[in-house]
């Protein structure tokens, strides 16, 4: 019978420390944390970029003792820059690598296809860069499990349209939509929206899709509507390919765009000439004189030789969010990490002053950037 008991409790104490869905270990050394990310693919250069920066807070954290005296273990998943590949690499590291949080997807149509995985097994889902709204809220319902660290779409839509019409003093704009992009939907929405709301109006609208090669014949039409400016919400890969030839049709108004442009791959792709009189909406700029920023870009430079960029630097405030909300609950349990996310008030990060609202989206400032010769120059600065 002793020996049954024994045998009992040493299978029970096996089980406990799988951690069922991602539970830790009570005794465990480690907390394990999952990145699902665009590491390959159209938009890869902004996974790698996320996922790096992630990578610098947490060695940072494990340098200084842990958190909660633990080590962080950051796994990571190539999502390939797909949906479906998402919804698979999140399952893998909730189920197989049992991991207590996911951070990212870095596109919103990729999160959104993470965001049932990790609500059917309540682990924390946390996106560093996915602005649409119904990534936390959606049908009238908060997200229970799922937050974000980057401002929402309809912040900087708005944005883009105060600035348009403020800034650059324009009456009439056009818009090129990515339609296979729920990201670039919504900020089409948003912009027309609020551009409208200000006086402006919109006077020609287009839409290409991802795969697209050759953009002239829309173009020719946005064109010919004569807007002052044109807003292309859209990533990195297609505004590089799109920004080249309205250059060679003669359109020389400003083009607008958003946090998507920022990838160094843009100037490579549509050529550093083509890319002046651009601007576009961002998390942060690395010019910034703000001491948090200063000492990230110092160690961003020295881990990876390169400056940081918006990716990388909402990738490193993510990390700093979730392992606050660690500290908080002194504990890696994933219902009670969900719970100290929710609470996050005036927390400050590289990116700006940071509190969570009921929507479990963050209130912070944005950045307008500015292209010149295919370099960025801090332009003017965003509060909410």
């Amino acid at each position: 019978m002793t020996a049954l008991t024994a045998a009992a409790m040493m299978v029970a104490g096996l089980v406990a420390g799988c951690g069922g869905g991602g539970s830790p270990a009570a005794d465990s050394k480690e907390i394990k944390v999952g990145g699902n990310f665009e590491l390959t693919g159209g938009v890869a250069t902004f996974g790698q970029s996320t996922a790096n920066g992630i990578k610098l807070a947490f060695k940072e954290a494990n340098a200084a003792g842990g958190v909660i005296g633990k080590q962080i273990v950051f796994i990571t998943a190539d999502n390939k820059s797909e949906p479906s590949e998402s919804t698979n690499a999140t399952t893998k590291l909730i189920t197989q690598d049992k991991v207590v949080a996911v951070l990212g997807a870095v596109a919103s149509t990729n999160t959104l296809a993470a965001v049932q995985v990790a609500t059917d097994n309540k682990i924390p889902l946390l996106t560093a860069t996915s602005t649409n709204p119904k990534v936390t809220f959606d049908n009238g319902k908060v997200r229970e499990y799922v937050f974000r660290s980057c401002f929402i779409d309809p912040f900087q839509g708005t944005v883009m349209a105060n600035f348009a019409t403020k800034s650059l003093k324009a009456k009439t704009a056009a818009i090129y939509t990515d339609n296979s992009s729920d990201y670039s939907k919504g900020l089409t929405e948003v912009f027309e929206k609020t551009f409208t709301q200000l006086g402006g109006k919109v006077v020609a609208k287009e839409a290409f899709l991802q795969k697209d090669q050759d953009f002239k014949a829309t173009l020719t039409k946005l064109k010919a509507a004569g807007a002052e400016v044109i807003y292309i919400p859209a990533y990195y890969e297609e505004v590089g390919r799109i920004i080249k030839q309205p250059r060679e049709l003669g359109i020389t108004v400003p083009l607008l765009g958003t946090d998507g442009w920022d990838s160094p791959k843009l100037a490579e792709i549509a050529g550093a000439a083509a890319l002046n009189n651009g601007y576009f909406s961002n998390h942060y700029s690395p010019e910034d004189k703000d001491p948090k920023v200063v000492k990230f870009v110092e160690a961003y430079k020295k881990e990876y030789n390169q400056t940081p960029d918006a990716l990388a630097a909402l990738g490193y405030d993510s990390a700093l969010l979730l392992m606050d909300a660690i500290k908080r609950a002194g504990s890696a349990e994933p219902a009670k990490n969900k719970d100290a996310l929710a609470a996050t008030k005036n927390l400050q990060l590289v990116s700006g002053v940071i509190t969570l609202d009921e929507r479990h989206d963050p209130v912070k400032s944005a950045v307008i950037i500015e292209l010149k010769d295919g370099k960025q120059v801090f332009k003017e600065k965003v509060n909410p």
